[in-house]
């Protein structure tokens, strides 16, 4: 079984999976947050953090590209390759945001399918790198997985990573998993499943359902729950001294690249609100911690959670 972390658009920057891949079980491979294609080839100072190779030394990171312009993904696929030495690219067709959405952008793009069609046939015929896709099921209903799926099924695909929800679930309701069991008995591409894997006990629910399925990507469980591949895989769990080092390393790092105290607290008070589900009883701590408007008010209460509560 292989594992993949999945791209979270400003919390799985490198700082973040340097500190991950440094304290736990390493993922198989590292989507790196959506890149937007720009006229000018540039990119904001926070893209080429994410990409520059030195960022992402020993592990398997793939950049992730937002756009629905073939020539627009093509152009920054290269460049990727030729500046930076990546020989794989994803295509962000999962992103539910409205924003993102309402540009046919994301899960946006799916419900124009004679333009996905064509999107598809031109990266083909123009680049020779390996192309993984990230996709929902449909944008309105699982009633246009089955023609979004011939689509892809048309095409050499590196890996369909599957999130069987539809846009407007966002990350409500739960994964349909008969949407994804159309894929395992149809796609003619390697399957990645992606969704709502928390724990041990989800892991082996959906394993006993597929298992030959040997792909799953993980996002919020990891940020929840830091050693679940390890829990996964049968070693032992992480103990509050792992924890509180990945915490320290992105705290540090943040520190050293993010100027004004508000924008680190705003940065580390987003990444609480999932790490919180891996202490036995955070609440009160977690009112200081988002209340916090100083680091050293923070760091008060993040020293009294570490040292009075117990990993769940």
């Amino acid at each position: 079984m292989k594992f993949y972390m999945a791209p979270l658009e400003g919390i799985t920057g490198y700082i973040y999976r340097n500190a991950y891949h440094a304290c736990f079980e390493p993922a198989d491979k590292y989507f790196i947050p959506f890149l937007n294609p720009n006229q000018k080839g540039k990119f904001s100072s926070r893209e080429r953090n994410d990409i520059l190779p030195e960022h992402n030394q020993g592990m398997y990171a793939v950049p992730q590209i937002m756009t629905n312009k073939a020539e627009d993904f093509v152009r920054l696929a290269k460049q990727l390759r030729e500046e930076f030495g990546y020989e794989e690219v994803n295509l962000n067709l999962g992103c539910p945001s409205k924003t993102v959405v309402g540009r046919h952008r994301g899960s946006g793009f799916l419900i124009l399918t004679d333009e996905l069609n064509r999107f598809f046939e031109e990266v083909f015929a123009r680049l020779d790198m390996k192309v993984s896709v990230k996709t929902r099921t449909g944008k309105y209903s699982h009633d246009e997985w089955e023609e979004l799926l011939d689509i892809y099924n048309r095409y050499p695909l590196e890996e369909l990573i599957v999130h069987p929800r539809v846009q407007q679930d966002y990350y409500k309701n739960t994964p349909n998993l008969e949407a994804f069991r159309h894929a395992a008995e149809n796609s003619k591409n390697p399957l990645c499943y992606n969704g709502d894997i928390f724990t041990k006990e989800d892991y082996e629910t959906f394993h006993n359902q597929f298992p030959q399925t040997e792909t799953i990507m993980l996002g919020r469980g990891i940020l929840r729950t830091p050693g679940l591949i390890a829990a996964i895989k049968g070693k032992e769990p992480p103990d509050k001294e792992r924890i509180r080092h990945i915490h320290d390393n992105i705290y540090q790092g943040y520190q050293k690249t993010i100027p004004g105290e508000k924008n680190i607290l705003f940065k580390m008070k987003e990444l609480w609100t999932y790490l919180e589900h891996s202490f036995t009883e955070p609440k009160k701590y977690m009112k200081k911690i988002k209340k916090s408007e100083k680091l050293s008010v923070y760091e008060e209460a993040v020293n009294a959670l570490f040292a009075e509560q117990n990993l769940r």
